[in-house]
């Protein structure tokens, strides 16, 4: 074999020409054979030179090959082209021949002839060498004990750098067995989808006695060496361009078949009957049960041992049962499980049906359906359904059918067979059946379809189709149109049969006819197979046929038509595109409320579509209305760092394609912060609200916030507390509303530098509302490890009543969880809990505070906490504390004053005290001062040997130095206010006045006198008698009554007030002025 390229003769094609055409003159001479280009016709001289010089011609715009081969004696080659193209882009031409022969055969597959030399010349656009195929086929005639050749043989050299297949065909006569023996390395079965990885793949096909074609594929390096065949067979070798092959592949061998025998146990299932048959060419073989022996048919009942003198491939098996259905009820369904009973037997399942005189037996095919086939064809799963009826006249097949399609409901007349066929080695996957007691009907049977939506042609057979119909019987099919579509209904092929004259005394005439009823109708479309059919119709309707009494001297009736479905509205269209420097993802799904909806993209049917940036897409909306379809989109917003990110921004909703008129039900922003940062979020006007137990977000519009990790923050809405929301991660934002399309600007977004927490909410708490404070994702706990702060802000002279309402605490693997309250301008924790550790239920928080919450690593349950914020006045519990305080004072004294006057009784000791008595209005007074006149407290005449308890203070109200000093203390002027002494940085006294009207909820008249305590609210019994002074108050300590021995006045001076604690402060008047206010 020689192999010759071709040249390029792009630059030099004229010339070329020229000098062939020279050539042409030459060698013909005399034979006027075209002497010049412009004197050349297509004659046949002059037309195989045109053909070779557009051959050659072609060469310079398309690869080309040339090359002479020599096949073997007895072998047949094919050249074809394996791709599909026309002669002009792709042919092969046989150059060859003497040198006076210009005969020139150019074709895109050409048959080479055996034993001679052959020049080949390839022309194509696409490389020759994958561009074309070769096939080399021998022939092996077998005999009954040897084969001729022996060999597979093959030609190494021939073609190698093309694909090749080489095909052996042997032939043995009857009842020989054909054996094939491989090389060492032996073959190794594969699937029918595998293929084989190193370029070799064997095929063989092998040919039953019954017209049955089965296949197998194998690859090199396996186990299998011997092969023994009982029929017919072909074996072929795909060998990839570039690969060796040797000259022998196989032997063969060939002998004749032994008389097979096998014993099975052939065991009937209950109220069925195995009837076996023999093929009636294969006379010779037997069932053999025991000694007696059949050749054509045994039924089996029970369980019997059935002996086998041939192979399985002449028997067929038929597995029988009968189905009687009463006046209610069947018997059963018609369901076959899958069993090892003559599994590698051509197998076919028959249920025989019996309804009520009158009635139909209804078969429901309620998962898949059914399609109708013509009987020559199969059913791609080798599962063929057949449902025949048994009428006066004789067997008529309603039809053959497959799983899978619209046919949902078959009511046959009286009696009739259902069967399954299932060729050998084949796995039985039945069809489920419902079989019940149908309607009363006068034809042979009923079809009812669901024709599917959209564009669909499906087919239907009349009953014996292709053979005739049976006489004077009819037919109905019962189709199910969804809404919006139109039918048309089309004959592809039909007979007319010519119907018997009948006589004068028949009424009915005797014609073939059909009759069209649509669904809540009455008058029926009559017409005639030759009539125009129905198109473009709306509705579920019905078909009836009916046939004549024929005359059999010609061809009954068959019809053979189909029904088309398509929508009947027109789609709305829409071009999207999404620009890539937007980043905007939309996703628009169907909701599958109406089935009629159908949304297509690039026309292909979606049930949900996405549009990337930077892509396109046009999209169409079939009887779509705006409640079928969900039309969501999303858009990433980030930086690097934080120097290149934008102060602040706002969230707002890109405008949507104006096309597109679906409201837009949620759109996500997808916040990526920078790293070591944090992202602030705050509404442009108002506050926030996190969707709780009685405070949900049930307005138009919400938020959904969640971390970058998926993990939920929570829902919000407007109108809350919440002014900001600190988050430590990426977050995802979702706003839902019916149209976002109308809405403001929704957040207002900047980054800032990282916090300590995971999340921190700044809050505002309000008078008279529930402020509740719950931890992310609430009642979902929080995630492990993970931190949240409540910043509290209360306005003035307001304090918090923080109740914990609900708690719940995980057992903790990994660290503590932790609850702690302190102020926002002191360090000092003010509540510190753990998980183990008893909570409590209600805190009292004086000013502004944070409230942070710590989540451990749980090993079971979760941390989720729920507080309350109240507000309350500060003045009101201020009063409610004094009041406090000052009767655990007097309480205090009452119980110690006895116990230390009880001991001074004992001590006889003299002391000099001193005392400072601030006078108001006069000037101060020390110790020792000259004013003081020497009194009885100078000396001991004081000092009592006994006391008498009911006499201590009481002789102090004879004393005249003590009347005069009340008398004087009421003759004096009026006082009307109460004053303290505070003393100046300076050293100078100052009074400070705090009017009575400061003093919340008591009214102020001025000019009367008022006591610090009412004497309704004291301890002390009421005296209406007795003036009641500030003396008289339980808050108030006389210090004469301090460091007198026997708890007696010192002296009698004017009387001097002590402050019993710092805690009673009086606050600023401009505070107390803003909360009053």
């Amino acid at each position: 074999m020689s192999i010759r390229l071709c040249l390029n003769f792009s630059s030099h094609a004229p010339g070329y020409i020229s000098g062939m055409l020279a050539l042409y003159r030459i060698r013909h001479v005399g034979a006027g054979a075209c002497p010049r280009l412009q004197d050349m016709q297509l004659t046949p001289t002059c037309a195989p030179a045109l053909l070779g010089i557009v051959i050659l011609l072609l060469c310079h715009l398309s690869e080309c090959l040339q090359m002479t081969v020599r096949p073997d004696k007895d072998v047949t080659v094919t050249v074809s082209s394996s791709l599909l193209l026309s002669l002009e882009q792709c042919s092969v031409c046989n150059v060859s021949g003497g040198e006076n022969d210009t005969q020139k055969m150019c074709d895109t597959s050409l048959e080479l002839v055996p034993d001679e030399d052959v020049t080949l010349l390839f022309n194509c656009t696409e490389p020759v060498q994958s561009a074309f195929a070769i096939q080399i086929y021998r022939k092996i005639e077998c005999s009954k004990d040897s084969c001729s050749p022996a060999t597979g043989a093959a030609q190494p050299s021939l073609f190698q750098e093309f694909n090749r297949t080489l095909v052996w065909g042997l032939s043995v006569p009857d009842k020989t067995v054909l054996s094939l023996d491989f090389p060492a390395e032996g073959l190794k079965e594969m699937t029918e989808s595998g293929l084989c990885q190193d370029g070799y793949q064997y095929t063989v096909n092998m040919i039953s006695t019954n017209g049955g074609v089965g296949s197998k594929t194998y690859c090199r390096n396996g186990s299998v060496t011997h092969l023994d065949i009982p029929s017919q067979t072909t074996v072929s070798l795909q060998v990839h361009n570039g690969r060796e092959v040797g000259s022998s592949i196989f032997t063969a061998t060939a002998k004749p078949m032994k008389k097979q025998s096998r014993m099975i146990l052939v065991t009937p299932e209950p109220n069925s009957i195995v009837i076996i048959r023999t093929d009636s060419k294969a006379k010779e073989c037997n069932m053999c049960v025991g000694s007696t022996c059949k050749s054509s048919q045994l039924e089996v009942t029970s369980a019997t041992s059935v002996d086998f003198t041939c192979s399985q491939d002449v028997y067929k098996v038929e597995i029988n049962r009968h189905i009687d259905c009463s006046k209610i009820s069947c018997s059963g369904n018609i369901v076959q499980m899958e069993s090892s009973l003559l599994l590698d037997f051509n197998r076919t399942f028959t249920w025989d049906l019996k309804g009520p005189p009158g009635r139909s037996f209804q078969l429901d095919f309620p998962l898949s359906g059914m399609r109708q086939i013509p009987p020559s064809k199969t059913c791609p799963d080798n599962h063929t359904y057949t449902i025949t009826t048994y009428q006066r006249t004789g067997a008529a097949t309603i039809g053959v059918f497959c799983q899978g399609d619209t046919v949902t409901t078959v009511q046959v007349l009286f009696k009739g067979r259902v069967s399954l066929e299932v060729p050998g080695n084949q796995k039985l996957e039945p069809l489920e059946f419902n079989v019940t007691v149908g309607p009363e009907i006068k034809m042979l049977a009923v079809l009812k379809v669901d024709l599917p939506r959209g564009v669909s042609d499906t087919d239907f057979l009349s009953a014996n189709f292709p053979k005739d119909f049976p006489d004077d019987s009819v037919m109905r099919w019962d189709f199910k149109v969804p809404g919006r579509h139109n039918y048309t209904v089309n004959f592809l092929n039909y007979t007319d049969p010519l119907c018997k004259k009948l006589g004068p005394s028949e009424q009915d005439p005797n014609e073939v006819k059909l009759e069209y009823r649509k669904e809540g109708e009455v008058v029926d479309i009559k017409s005639t197979l030759m009539d125009p059919q129905p198109r473009h119709s709306q509705g579920s309707f019905s078909m009836t046929l009916f046939n004549c009494m024929v005359n059999n001297t010609k061809p009954g009736l068959s019809l053979n038509f189909r029904v088309s479905v398509m929508r009947s509205s027109h789609p709305v269209v829409c071009a999207v595109s999404s620009p890539e420097d937007e980043g905007l993802i939309f996703n628009i799904e169907n909701s599958g409320f109406d089935p009629d909806c159908e949304m297509s993209e690039d026309s292909v049917v979606q049930e949900k579509i996405t549009i990337l940036p930077g892509t396109k897409a046009n999209l169409s909306f079939l009887d779509c209305s705006n409640k079928d379809l969900r039309l969501t989109a999303s858009k990433a917003i980030g930086c690097q760092s934080l120097d290149l990110c934008s102060a602040s921004g706002t969230l707002t909703v890109p405008e949507m394609p104006a096309c597109l008129r679906v409201p837009l039900q949620s759109f996500t922003w997808h916040l990526n912060i920078p790293t070591y940062s944090t992202v602030d979020l705050f509404p442009p006007k108002g506050s926030l609200r996190q969707s709780l137990p009685g405070q949900d977000c049930d307005g138009s519009l919400s938020f959904h916030l969640a971390e970058g990790d998926g993990s939920s923050i929570g829902y919000f809405c407007s109108d809350g507390i919440i002014r900001k929301v600190q988050v430590q991660s990426n977050v995802s934002i979702t706003a839902t509303a019916k149209d976002l399309h109308r809405e403001e600007p929704f957040l207002n977004v900047s980054f800032s530098e990282e916090i300590s927490e995971s999340i921190i909410y700044t809050v505002q708490p309000k008078m008279g509302y529930p402020n509740l404070l719950a931890t992310p994702s609430w009642p979902d706990g929080m995630t492990p490890l993970s931190t949240v702060s409540w910043i509290v802000i209360l306005p003035r002279n307001l304090q918090a009543e923080l109740l914990f309402t609900n708690i719940s605490q995980p057992k903790c693997g990994q660290r503590h969880t932790h609850i702690k309250v302190l102020t926002l301008d002191s360090p000092e924790e003010i509540l510190s809990l753990k998980e183990d550790e008893e909570a409590v239920d209600k805190l009292i928080v004086p000013e502004s505070f944070y409230l942070n919450l710590s989540n451990c690593m749980p090993e079971e349950g979760t941390f989720r906490v729920l507080s309350r914020v109240t507000l309350q006045k500060t003045s009101k519990l201020f009063l409610g504390g004094i009041v406090g305080a000052v009767g655990a004072v007097l309480l205090l004294m009452l119980i110690v004053l006895p116990v230390i006057c009880f001991m001074l009784r004992k001590k006889k000791r003299t002391m000099v005290s001193e005392a400072s008595i601030y006078m108001g209005k006069q000037s101060n007074l020390n110790p020792g001062h000259g004013v003081f006149a020497k009194s009885r407290s100078d000396n001991d005449s004081h000092v009592y040997t006994s006391i008498e308890d009911t006499m201590v203070y009481g002789h102090l109200l004879r004393e005249p130095g003590y009347l005069n000093v009340v008398q004087d203390h009421f003759e004096g002027a009026p006082v009307d206010s109460y004053r303290t002494f505070m003393a100046l940085p300076d050293g100078s006294p100052e009074i400070t006045e705090t009017p009575a009207d400061d003093v919340p909820d008591i009214d102020h008249e001025k000019d009367k006198y008022r006591p610090f305590l009412d004497t309704s609210s004291s301890f002390m019994p009421s005296r209406p008698r007795t003036p009641i002074d500030r003396q008289d108050s339980m808050g108030f300590m006389d210090r004469r009554m301090v460091d007198t021995e026997l708890c007696t006045f010192k002296s009698i001076g004017d009387i001097n007030n002590i402050r019993l604690s710092g805690s009673d402060q009086i606050s600023d008047p401009a505070h107390l002025t803003d909360a009053d206010g």
